[in-house]
């Protein structure tokens, strides 16, 4: 009995170490950014755009103008035409929570992006299977410009000839290159960048992209075609305007650009948390490999939800675990 208890014990207390510890990672920080009182304005007589930003707008769910949806995943109501759409099953529970905020959008010009008419049809299916596609629910690398405005901050580090910026979504990172340095061995995430400066604006030219990321929750997609040219200008000493070129002649029938501003978090404490969102997803990626389903039953006070896993097969399953 005694033994028995003891053993329990260790146990317990090797737990709650194992815990400990994971928290203490979970939490783990990058350094601040300066104080703006010794922050210096200027770097090699470039505007110093070093510090913590973060988006303020709906980019991310939508880059085009949009009215507010009862869910990112929809079903057809009682009325016909698809006129007032309700949430589907997989988001029903999330009630207003897993809603998609309505937008003004931050494509310039007729707010359009101009896709060839075959490549609208694939982002119409994006967004009609929103939940098993999207990379972000998978935790993958969020690709540019879409790190630059999802509801996360990142931060900059800017130096004579390199750039760092490192982003708190799946802890992501880029560098943006001011001198000459050879091209990556094969496309990436995240691309290739090369930056230089156009009076006191960066312009940076980001080639060399895999066709697995998205532009937003909506579907919004690009080939290995891509290429941006992205603009940091800085408006004041706390707000960015950022823009972006977009060119892929696999997708898009012409150039077209979208703009918004940065803010600098400025509390005084501000610092970059990590989000290693890769264990948080394991479940809903791999959880129909096991040979007992964990997650199949939710009920709450209003509704029980059961879940039957499907194991994708052939090329879906290939696309599904991380191949392409």
């Amino acid at each position: 009995m005694r033994g028995r208890f003891l053993r329990s014990t260790i146990t317990v207390a090797i737990a709650a170490a194992v815990v400990s510890a994971v928290l203490s990672v979970s939490i783990t920080r990058t350094s601040g950014q300066a104080p703006a009182a010794v922050r210096p304005a200027r770097v090699a007589g470039k505007p110093n755009l070093s510090g913590i930003w973060q988006a303020n707008n709906e980019a991310n769910w939508d880059l085009q103008a949009h009215a507010a949806l009862p869910g990112a995943v929809t079903q057809p109501g009682i009325y016909p035409y698809d006129y007032a759409r309700v949430p589907a099953a997989p988001v029903l529970a999330l009630g207003a929570a897993g809603a998609v905020p309505g937008s003004l959008g931050v494509v310039q010009g007729d707010g359009q992006i101009p896709y060839t008419a075959e490549a609208f049809m694939i982002k119409k299916e994006n967004s009609e299977h929103w939940i098993d596609r999207d990379p972000e629910l998978k935790c993958y690398l969020p690709g540019i410009p879409r790190a630059m405005y999802m509801p996360y901050p990142f931060q900059i580090t800017q130096g004579t000839d390199k750039i760092h910026m490192a982003y708190e979504f799946s802890n992501t990172a880029r560098t943006i290159h001011l001198d000459k340095v050879a091209g990556p061995p094969d496309d990436a995430w995240m691309g290739h960048s090369v930056g230089h400066w156009d009076g006191d604006t960066l312009a940076v030219d980001v080639t060399n992209f895999n066709d697995r990321s998205w532009f937003d929750r909506a579907g919004n997609f690009h080939s290995d075609a891509l290429h941006l040219v992205e603009r940091f200008t800085l408006m004041s000493p706390d707000i960015i305007r950022y823009e972006v070129t977009i060119e892929d002649p696999k997708v898009f029938t012409r150039p077209w650009r979208i703009a918004m501003p940065l803010y600098r978090r400025v509390e005084p404490n501000m610092q970059l948390l990590e989000f290693r969102c890769n264990e948080f997803v394991e479940e809903f990626m791999y959880g129909g490999l096991r040979k007992q389903q964990l997650v199949k039953h939710w009920e709450g006070e209003t509704m029980a939800v059961d879940i039957t896993r499907k194991v994708p097969t052939g090329d879906r399953f290939y696309d599904w675990y991380g191949g392409k």
